[in-house]
């Protein structure tokens, strides 16, 4: 079985899945986080209570686990944020390198040239030995949530599946569900299969799916309508996946800044549109469009980054006309 993912946090989660909680339990390093709500400091008692008991639940987690057995190499991630940009090609190809290269600008070092590249690479690398795979009548199990980008990689790569003619009964699907219970009468939401802890991932084969052929077919079409419009997002709406304005997140950014003072930090507009508002889109695209509003002179910029930080790494201004 050829496990197929659209973020590299969640492929890395699932190859750690493979063999954890087999043999000894690993002692290593980890970190905790301790804080007040007043802002007051943590005392050495609080921060060593809170390590043994981060340490504990660790320990309990492996022994708990459920090892997969599977191989990491049977483990593919393409982590090609579909959902922003231009679609048009109906391969990978010089566009989608570029959307890349325009995301990672916000990242410091000039790195996005080298980033993108590496990450396409790969892509164009682990596509062809997919497809030789198929060939050969190998099973392929896609997983895939309402994070957009996971629903774009589920139409994209089923247009492949189409592409390549696979055979009935070789695919199948897993969609992360929208609502979960802990066990313990609580009830849980995870937005992506990132969030999804190693010892975790065994509970959701459960929810395996085998697809038929005219599902495999439904998705390429709908992919191929989405490149007809080419629109710069895609978004889903009411469990639909949407060609939709470059502006659909602007509102959210814009409330989290009419909250602050005259001058705020930028990173922190970032970090709260993404944690409070769970739309499962990427820190570079919220800074990219407080670039724009920069632009049109909604925003000032006070102060430049670290040139080891993210562009967003600012303070910022409002703009009083």
């Amino acid at each position: 079985m050829i496990d197929i993912l659209f973020s590299d946090s969640a492929c890395g989660s699932l190859k750690i899945a493979q063999h954890y909680g087999k043999e000894k339990y690993p002692v290593g390093c980890m970190s905790i986080i301790v804080s007040h709500n007043d802002g007051s400091k943590p005392s050495k008692d609080e921060i060593e209570t809170a390590r043994k008991e981060a340490e504990e639940k660790k320990r309990m987690a492996w022994d708990n686990a459920t090892p997969l057995d599977g191989k990491v190499s049977d483990i593919y991630g393409f982590n090609l944020l579909l959902s922003i940009g231009d679609i048009s090609e109906n391969q990978l190809g010089i566009k989608r390198k570029q959307v890349l290269e325009h995301l990672f600008s916000v990242y410091p070092n000039d790195q996005e040239h080298q980033v993108a590249k590496e990450i396409f690479n790969l892509a164009i690398e682990d596509l062809k030995t997919i497809r030789e795979r198929a060939a050969t009548g190998e099973t392929f199990r896609v997983w895939y949530s309402n994070q957009p980008d996971d629903m774009c990689g589920l139409y994209w790569f089923m247009s492949q599946f189409n592409q390549w003619n696979v055979n009935n009964g070789q695919v199948v699907i897993v969609k992360l569900p929208e609502w979960e219970s802990d066990g313990y009468g609580n009830v849980m939401q995870k937005n992506s299969w990132a969030e999804v802890a190693p010892e975790e991932w065994y509970q959701y084969f459960a929810f395996e799916k085998t697809v038929s052929p005219v599902f495999i077919q439904c998705c390429a079409s709908r992919w191929q309508a989405l490149q007809a419009e080419n629109a710069p997002l895609r978004a889903v709406l009411n469990g639909q996946l949407v060609s939709v304005s470059e502006k659909l997140y602007d509102d959210f950014i814009r409330c989290e800044i009419e909250a602050e003072d005259e001058k705020f930090h930028e990173a922190m507009i970032v970090g709260r549109v993404l944690g409070k508002y769970q739309l499962g889109i990427c820190d570079s695209w919220v800074a990219l469009r407080i670039e724009e509003m920069i632009r049109d002179r909604k925003l000032e910029t006070v102060t430049g980054s670290n040139k080891d930080m993210p562009l967003y790494h600012r303070v910022l201004k409002k703009v009083t006309h």
